[in-house]
């Protein structure tokens, strides 16, 4: 249900002259997020017609960090259900909200890029995520003017919450995040172009780094994905622009997890604020949250 494109759309966002065909096989595995993708696209045309973690450090390999002595050992969960008060709000956000959508699932897998997907399954990899009891995702869309158009830019946070069966299994959750980067390195993915009458094969390289992330509660991982330049195979010749690096938040509290992503116009900085603003709000709602809860 997050912003899961295929390596041909992940492409043509950024690299606006080229058209790039998006294989079937790839939307196929869009999965979850992509579902939330188009129910907020067509919310987007709606509201116009109506007007104990682990550290990431880059190179280096994912310690967990020891529980607090404090902390109550992990039981059996004392609340199921994944409330909308434990996503963030439009409070909490420095923009107007014009529509907040929510859908709610169970057994869904802590997915936190789905092009970290397509990596390892060309690979021969499986894709190793942890699986959750119970999960709850959202959309907020920026507000707009009166009379402007919608466009994909008014996408301002992607959020999926997930409830674990312990927090250990929801601190594996992050500690697996470096594991399953580490084998995409320097992924090279090609597909076929057409850019400026000019057509062939092109080959893109992607690049993830997981970072740690100061969010609070029981600690938190950025994972940020990179994309060079479009390069015909057979001339070596590049074209169009480098596209944007593309960031996720994964942040951990108790036994829940919230994977979150901006719209296009986000940044680094505003993530990290989200971040933390996600972690005060999944403090109610998780079990053995930590102390700084």
């Amino acid at each position: 249900m997050r912003d899961d494109l295929t390596f041909a759309e992940r492409v043509r966002r950024d690299l606006h002259d080229v058209r790039w065909p998006g294989p079937e096989e790839l939307r196929a595995r869009a999965r979850r997020r992509s579902r939330r993708r188009i129910v907020a696209a067509t919310a987007v045309l709606a509201i116009a017609g109506s007007t104990a973690v682990a550290l990431g450090t880059p190179g280096g390999s994912l310690t967990p960090a020891q529980p607090a002595a404090s902390a109550a050992p992990d039981a059996t969960p004392t609340q199921h259900e994944i409330t909308t008060d434990a996503l963030l709000q439009p409070s909490d956000l420095p923009s107007p909200v014009e529509a907040q959508l929510s859908q709610a699932g169970m057994g869904e897998p802590v997915r936190v890029d789905a092009m970290l997907d397509q990596c390892r399954t060309n690979l021969g990899l499986p894709e190793g995520w942890q699986v959750s009891r119970l999960s709850r995702s959202q959309t907020l869309l920026r507000a707009r003017p009166a009379g402007t158009e919608p466009r994909n830019a008014d996408v301002l946070v992607m959020q999926d919450v997930y409830r674990l069966g312990t927090q250990d299994e929801a601190t594996l959750a992050l500690l697996t995040l470096q594991h399953l980067v580490d084998p995409c390195d320097e992924w090279r993915s090609r597909g076929p172009y057409d850019w400026k009458g000019q057509t062939g094969t092109a080959e893109v390289v992607h690049r993830w780094q997981v970072r740690l992330l100061d969010s609070g509660g029981n600690g938190g991982l950025l994972l940020s994905h990179t994309m060079s330049r479009a390069r015909d195979v057979n001339t070596g010749a590049t074209f169009g622009d480098v596209p944007r690096p593309t960031d996720t938040a994964v942040v951990q509290v108790g036994d829940l997890v919230s994977v979150l992503s901006l719209g296009r116009d986000g940044t680094e900085a505003q993530l990290q604020q989200f971040a933390v603003a996600a972690v005060a709000r999944m403090c109610a709602n998780a079990n053995a949250p930590p102390p700084n809860c």
